[in-house]
C-alpha cells in the first residue's frame, strides 16, 4: 500500500487567505497531557525542502527536522488538556478543547481550520478532515508539531519519574508499563477514567 503523501489540495479549495491545519497527540497514553497544535501555512506555493506526513509514519530524526523547519517558516500555536481536565470531559472533548486553544493561541485568527479527524470542536470554523494528517501539509504540520512536544514533555516528566519509563513509552499501556503501576503505584500525571488505572484503583480500595 503506498503512503498517501499530503499537500495544499483542501487548503486550496477554502478559498479563503489563512488556514489553520490542527491536529492533536496523546489520546491513548495512561498519564500525561493530551497536546493540539495549529498550524497556518502563509503560502501555498513554497518550497519545502523537508518531508512533511502524518507524524506516525515518520522516523525520529525526520519528525526533529520537520519540527524545526516548521516553527520557523509557519504560524503556529500548542495547548494540552492536563490529566484532571481528561477524566472531567472524557478524552475525546479533551483533545477538542486542546485543539480550540491552540486556534486561539494562534498570533493570526485563520479565516479556516481543517480539523484531523470526524468531529469539529465547539466555537471553531472548519472542516473535520479523517485522516487529514494523510491528506493536507498543514494537519501534518500540526501533528508533527502536536508529537514532538508531547515527547518533550513526557521526557522531561520522566526525568522526575523515571521508573515509569515514560521517556520511551510516551505513557502507552507497555507491559512494562504497566508493570511499573504495579511496582510503584498511580500519581497525579496519570489519567484516573482511564480503564488500567481506574481499575487499578478499584482495586487498591477493595483491598483497604
Amino acid at each position: 500500500m503506498t503512503k498517501q503523501t499530503p499537500d495544499f489540495s483542501l487548503e486550496i479549495e477554502c478559498g479563503t487567505h489563512l488556514v489553520a491545519g490542527v491536529d492533536e497527540a496523546g489520546r491513548g497514553p495512561l498519564c500525561g497531557p493530551v497536546v493540539a497544535a495549529a498550524v497556518i501555512f502563509p503560502r501555498h506555493d513554497i518550497d519545502i525542502p523537508v518531508i512533511i506526513r502524518d507524524s506516525k509514519q515518520m522516523t525520529p530524526a525526520q519528525r526533529a527536522c520537520a519540527y524545526d523547519w516548521i516553527i520557523n517558516n509557519t504560524i503556529w500555536a500548542v495547548a494540552e488538556c492536563g490529566p484532571a481536565e481528561i477524566d472531567e470531559l472524557n478524552i475525546l472533548w479533551a483533545s477538542m478543547t486542546a485543539m480550540k486553544r491552540a486556534v486561539d493561541k494562534l498570533p493570526q485568527i485563520p479565516d479556516h481550520c481543517l480539523i484531523d479527524g470526524n468531529r469539529l470542536p465547539r466555537d471553531l470554523v472548519g472542516t473535520p478532515v479523517v485522516r487529514g494528517d494523510a491528506k493536507s501539509l498543514s494537519i501534518a504540520a500540526a501533528s508533527i508539531i502536536a508529537k514532538e512536544t508531547r515527547d518533550k514533555i513526557m521526557h522531561d516528566l520522566a526525568r522526575q519519574f523515571p521508573q515509569y519509563g515514560w521517556d520511551k513509552n510516551a505513557g502507552y499501556p507497555t507491559k512494562s508499563h504497566l508493570q511499573a503501576i504495579d511496582q510503584y503505584g498511580i500519581n497525579e500525571h496519570y489519567r484516573k477514567s482511564f480503564g488500567p488505572i481506574k481499575e487499578r484503583i478499584k482495586n487498591e480500595t477493595s483491598h483497604n
